[in-house]
């Protein structure tokens, strides 16, 4: 795990104001990750395991209601978009967690912007259908 500190400026800055809405009242955030050089499935397997555990292990001493994710440290377990006809659906569960309030905000810029979602990624902000 690494633990980035935030707050100081952070804090000022209203959540509103910038798509990253994780300011005021967050003083970490935390990079979980794993590294190994085994090879196989097996391997693959523990080490994946590892980290789930420590994840939910950190349940009680991390933020909730929803649980909120960085974008940076993007985190397909909870969730990816297939681009098809429940791509809002899809991208919410994701962009609650990334955007907490901001998400709505940036469907409809998506939405002006790019509405054929031509720039998009397992975890891209959906336009609305």
């Amino acid at each position: 795990m690494v633990f980035n500190s935030w707050g100081e400026r952070m804090s000022e800055i209203p959540a509103s104001e910038t798509p990253c809405p994780h300011r005021a009242g967050n003083i970490f955030k935390i990079r979980y990750s794993v590294n190994w050089h085994e090879e196989g499935a097996e391997a693959n397997k523990k080490y994946l395991n590892l980290i789930t555990e420590l994840y939910s292990f950190m349940t009680p001493f991390v933020s909730n209601s929803p649980r909120v994710a960085y974008l940076n440290y993007r985190d397909i377990d909870i969730g990816i978009n297939h681009h098809g006809k429940d791509s809002y659906r899809e991208g919410k569960v994701y962009g609650d967690k990334y955007f907490l309030n901001n998400f709505e905000r940036l469907v409809r810029v998506k939405t002006a912007v790019d509405p054929q979602a031509f720039f998009t990624y397992e975890q891209s902000v959906p336009p609305l259908p």
